[in-house]
Formats: structure tokens, C-alpha cells, sequence
């Protein structure tokens, strides 16, 4: 059974390695008619910011963002914090998958605080993973 079709998704991962294949899994998998990539937590925030200032932001406003947490400058959870600043529209809109080689516990519950992030996935992404995707 295919999996969910999404028109956008978007990656955040520091690692320009795990964003590209990441992409291509999913470009595999056929989930996503588009996809992001952003190698900073910054960049992905002035760009969701961006996009919310356009009058077709339900357009391009990514359905899924997968996002890393250990990263420099602004990690996932300083995403997360600027995340619950962005429009409704914004919200509503983008679920967030943390997608993450953390084995760390208190980062699994720290993610569970915010009501955006539906589902924490282990890296790298697996074809299995993507296509029972329901977030």
C-alpha cells in the first residue's frame, strides 16, 4: 500500500550527507510531491516566516518537517521555541516528525512538550518508516 501523499516536506538536518538521503528515500518512497532541505534550524525559520507572508502559504508550507536535534547555532529545540511563535496558519499546517541520532531519553520527553511534534524517528530514515508515516 503506498504510502500518504504530502505536497511538501521539508528536512532540517546540519548534515548535508543524512539530507540527502534522506531526500532521496523519500523521493523513493513517492510521498512527497516537494521537498525542503535546510542545513540550519535558522535558515528553516526566516524561510517558514517567509512563507507566511505569501498569499499562498497553505501552498507551500511544508505538510511534514523532519527535523534534526543536535545542531549549531540554533538546535531542534530552539526550532521548536521559534516553531510556536510562527501564524496559526503555520501551525496547523506543518506537523514535525524529530528525526534524530540522539539516544538520549530526556530528549524524547522534551519533545513531547511540544504539540507540533507528532512522532520521534531514530536516523537514518528507513523506506518502512516513511511509508507508514501518519503524522
Amino acid at each position: 500500500m503506498p504510502g500518504k501523499k504530502y505536497r511538501t516536506v521539508m528536512l532540517i538536518d546540519d548534515n548535508e550527507i543524512d539530507n540527502l538521503i534522506n531526500q532521496k528515500m523519500i523521493e523513493a518512497a513517492a510521498i512527497a510531491e516537494n521537498i525542503y532541505t535546510h542545513t540550519g534550524a535558522k535558515s528553516a525559520i526566516e524561510f517558514l516566516k517567509n512563507m507566511e507572508k505569501m498569499d499562498v502559504a497553505d501552498k507551500v508550507l511544508p505538510d511534514i518537517i523532519f527535523l534534526d536535534i543536535d545542531m549549531p547555532l540554533m538546535d531542534g529545540f530552539q526550532f521548536l521555541d521559534e516553531f510556536e511563535k510562527l501564524a496559526p496558519v503555520t501551525k496547523k499546517k506543518s506537523r514535525i516528525v524529530m528525526l534524530t541520532s540522539s539516544i538520549n531519553p530526556q530528549d524524547f520527553s522534551r519533545s513531547k512538550k511540544y504539540p507540533n511534534v507528532k512522532l520521534y524517528l531514530n536516523k537514518p530514515l528507513s523506506h518502512d518508516s516513511i511509508v507508514k508515516l501518519d503524522v
